[in-house]
């Protein structure tokens, strides 16, 4: 699903201006030999101390009720520090908020093009997997409050999940991004959901969290449809774009 005007010369290789390209080569060279006072090391060195110095993103946030403390402490009876699961209950709580967010930016991507189906491709489908990802949104909610966590609280891998996802969104709002392009944006975040997901099932695996487990499994069941259906979708669309330029040509 392309746009409808292609004919936007595309100025970004040096090529494209032979006479600028000379002059900007003969200017490079005029200072090539002129001195910075930094360097890639210098770069590196101020990189490390920045690290070695830098806070942690944030903290795990301790259960709001007695009951979700008591079932902390058990966890912790019994071999198993909860910091780590209550910080991938946030994360997969804020990446499935994202997740519907992007969804509803490829709809509109879709809505925007041609009126004919692209390899398959159906508004209906897209809403099940916007809509699928609320419901993972949700559960993953009422898990956190069984335990008597707040889902309002930024845990730190929730906090990188938002900020890993940022350039997925921009691909997706932007106008200029075609559906297909917004597609692999997506293959991303489902890559990555998908791998998220059987972490976070082995976790509470070993928690014993039994009920939580099985709604785990059954979100990443739709994960798995998620990510074979944008791959159906995009090996579609790239052969039959291919396939209409080797014609024309």
């Amino acid at each position: 699903m392309e746009k409808k005007n292609q004919k936007v010369i595309n100025r970004t290789g040096i090529d494209a201006s032979p006479i600028d390209s000379k002059e900007m080569i003969e200017g490079s060279l005029k200072y090539q030999n002129a001195v910075s006072e930094g360097t890639e090391h210098a770069i590196a060195a101020n990189r490390i101390r920045f690290i070695r110095e830098a806070d942690p993103v944030g903290s795990v946030p301790l259960p709001a009720t007695l009951k979700g403390s008591a079932k902390a402490g058990l966890q912790l009876v019994q071999g198993h520090d909860p910091k780590l699961l209550i910080d991938k209950l946030g994360e997969r709580l804020a990446f499935e908020r994202t997740g519907v967010r992007l969804y509803d930016a490829l709809l509109s991507k879709f809505e925007a093009g041609p009126t004919e189906q692209v390899a398959g491709v159906t508004a209906e489908k897209i809403k099940e997997m916007r809509n699928q990802e609320l419901k993972h949104f949700i559960s993953i909610a009422e898990t956190m409050k069984s335990l008597g966590l707040d889902p309002t609280a930024m845990t730190p891998d929730a906090d990188i999940a938002a900020v890993t996802a940022m350039g997925i969104q921009k691909v997706l709002v932007d106008a200029r991004i075609t559906f297909s392009e917004s597609l692999e944006a997506i293959l991303i975040a489902e890559l990555v959901d998908n791998d998220c997901w059987r972490m976070l099932i082995k976790l509470s695996e070993e928690a014993g969290m039994k009920e939580a487990t099985q709604k785990f499994r059954t979100a990443l069941n739709e994960e798995d449809d998620h990510l074979a259906t944008v791959r159906q979708w995009l090996d579609e669309i790239s052969i039959s774009q291919f396939s209409l330029r080797k014609k024309i040509a």
